[in-house]
């Protein structure tokens, strides 16, 4: 007996060993396979999974590229927000970033796909009419112990009737995943997270490092008037203008100018991101650091990518790439040189950066631009290059890699606001963002 599978338009036939577990599986759940010659075996283990109440289980012999999944249609109201839920286990799996993924597609009463009506980018491309692409929820961590949760929250789109949600395991040569705690329920839709970010086009020129932290304080009040959530500084400037080398203007951190600006930080109730020198003893670091609006050093980042001039000054490179959980979202934090590479981003990204903050004395803009679209995050640079150079700016850059607020003249601020809710869709890529941990190498 074959069926036709709505979902990728392939005839499959089920093994009647297969046909059994399906029988044996929850109402509504079945198994699938682009092609026999790939389909892997298929369980459903009643009394496992984390709560003992059952698992769906896929396993590979050792055979290369086998491909299969679980599948069950879900009823939809179109408009109405739903959430995906479910909890993994892997054995022998080398990337479930990869292999042990869920997908979620968006069908009519047909099983024909539907359309998004929010608008598409980029370009002239939004006004396109596009489709609703394959969604991808993602990994949040091990909340329950040995296990792993897969989630997320969409909303339905307007013509959607039905929403197939499948569990997969791909290509994992004598792997195994156990899939439990599987649930896509109605709920409220996400609210907008809100955040006003904003950055300082300003060189310094008080001839010591304090003295030019001090010089950025009516900047950061101004932003402060502006309502801004973060607000981003440019880089080394203990360093510029000073007229000393490098080593000499390095510091502790914390030390004296975290500790200013945790002042102002803590007086105007907002995050402050600064470029400094750090000192940790015979070792010199070019830092970024980000404070709260408690005053306090939330953590700081040292530059990973050196120039060569920054070699031959003396100082050494950073290895880690840490993200910070603040009030308002997760911020990361790289600087200048590191624009130049897209793995710094990247990384960041891969930690669950959703704004990076990035000091830079100059850089093509282009790579700015880069960074934020190939990653689907929001880009903040604080600059001294003059805008009359056709070079660096200081700006927000976007989800699509456009600059939304930018710098035209010294001693301005810039805010842009955005809600890190809203995903950005792409024609035929649709929530990218959510795809890049499934599709990267």
């Amino acid at each position: 007996m074959t069926r036709r599978d709505a979902l990728v338009g392939t005839l499959v036939t089920p093994s009647l060993s297969a046909a059994r577990d399906a029988d044996r599986a929850p109402d509504g759940w079945t198994m699938t396979a682009p092609r026999d010659e790939i389909r892997p075996q298929f369980t459903f283990n009643a009394k496992g999974g984390a709560d003992g109440r059952g698992c769906f289980v896929i396993t590979h012999d050792a055979r290369e590229g086998l491909d299969g999944w679980w599948t069950k249609t879900f009823p939809v109201t179109g408009g109405q927000s739903y959430r995906f839920h479910a909890l993994r286990k892997c054995d022998g799996v080398a990337a479930p970033r990869k292999s042990a993924i869920v997908k979620i597609h968006w069908r009519d009463d047909a099983g024909k796909a539907v359309p998004r009506e929010a608008p598409y980018r980029p370009g002239n491309l939004r006004s396109m009419t596009a489709m609703a692409e394959t969604e991808f929820p993602l990994d949040r961590g091990a909340n329950v112990p040995g296990w792993t949760e897969v989630s997320d929250v969409y909303r339905a789109p307007a013509k959607a009737t039905q929403a197939v949600v499948e569990l997969h395991l791909q290509w994992a040569a004598k792997g195994r995943v156990a899939w439990s705690n599987v649930s896509f329920t109605e709920t409220a839709a996400l609210a907008p997270r809100v955040v006003r970010l904003a950055s300082i086009h300003f060189k310094p020129s008080a001839k010591s490092p304090m003295g030019n932290c001090k010089q950025f304080a009516p900047l950061i009040e101004d932003a402060a008037k502006q309502k801004a959530d973060l607000v981003v500084l440019p880089e080394t400037l203990t360093f510029f203008g000073v007229g000393k080398p490098m080593v000499e203007c390095a510091e502790p951190v914390p030390g004296p100018s975290t500790d200013y600006f945790g002042t102002l930080a803590k007086q105007h109730n907002l995050h402050i991101v600064a470029g400094l020198i750090e000192r940790d003893g015979h070792l010199v670091y070019n830092v970024s650091v980000l404070i709260g609006p408690d005053g306090k050093l939330i953590g700081k980042y040292r530059k990973v990518c050196l120039p060569r001039g920054e070699v031959e000054a003396g100082l050494a490179p950073g290895n880690e790439y840490p993200v910070f959980n603040t009030r308002f979202g997760r911020v990361g934090m790289m600087i200048c040189y590191d624009g130049f590479f897209p793995e710094v981003a990247r990384e960041l990204t891969n930690r669950g950066a959703e704004v990076i903050a990035w000091p830079v004395w100059g850089c093509n803009p282009m790579l700015g631009a880069a960074r934020a679209c190939e990653n689907h995050v929001y880009v903040i640079s604080s600059t001294y290059t003059d805008t009359s150079q056709d070079w660096m700016l200081t700006a927000v850059y976007d989800h699509e890699g456009k600059p939304i607020a930018r710098a035209e003249k010294w001693g301005s601020v810039i805010v842009a606001e955005v809600d890190l809710n809203q995903r950005l869709h792409w024609p035929s890529l649709g929530d990218f963002k959510a795809e890049i941990p499934r599709h990267r190498p």
